[in-house]
């Protein structure tokens, strides 16, 4: 079931500003195929192929590409909702379920006390993430792990 969407909130803006692509028609339907891509190679290609039409990303435009690429790997890894903010991460599965359980019992433990499992069965990870360009980062490394430990099971 692909028709689902996970839900990313990292504090940064995500949009194709309007002095960017001014025709909202046309923002529309790039905002529907950045929706149906999957790979990092479709989602470089899409970047290009905005710089090559409309000019250099503006940083929403970048934000808003890479937050694509992390739900690809949320998507892989069954993640329904992630959140990061200044104290770390929070990570909810859909249905409460991981392709591979005991991977990311394994992963958890490796952690030590910087990671726990609530009583609402989600995630969280415990860093210090003080600003957006932080928690993109940490956002993105964390699901590309969960991503390969899903791959796993």
């Amino acid at each position: 079931d692909t028709g689902w969407s996970p839900q990313i909130s990292v504090g940064v803006s995500v949009m194709i500003p309007e002095s960017y692509v001014p025709d909202l028609h046309l923002r529309m339907q790039l905002y529907r195929r950045l929706g149906e891509l999957d790979s990092l190679q479709e989602i470089d290609g899409f970047g290009a192929e905005m710089i090559d039409r409309f000019g250099p990303l503006p940083k929403d435009v970048e934000h808003l590409l890479k937050i694509v690429y992390i739900k690809s790997l949320c998507r892989i890894a069954n993640v329904e909702k992630l959140e990061a903010g200044p104290k770390g991460m929070v990570v909810q599965f859909r249905d409460r379920k991981f392709p591979n359980p005991a991977g990311l019992v394994g992963y958890i433990a490796k952690q030590g006390t910087l990671a726990k499992i609530r009583p609402d069965h989600s995630l969280f990870l415990a860093r210090d993430l003080p600003n957006e360009t932080k928690r993109m980062a940490a956002s993105a490394m964390l699901m590309t792990q969960l991503a390969e430990i899903a791959g796993q099971g």
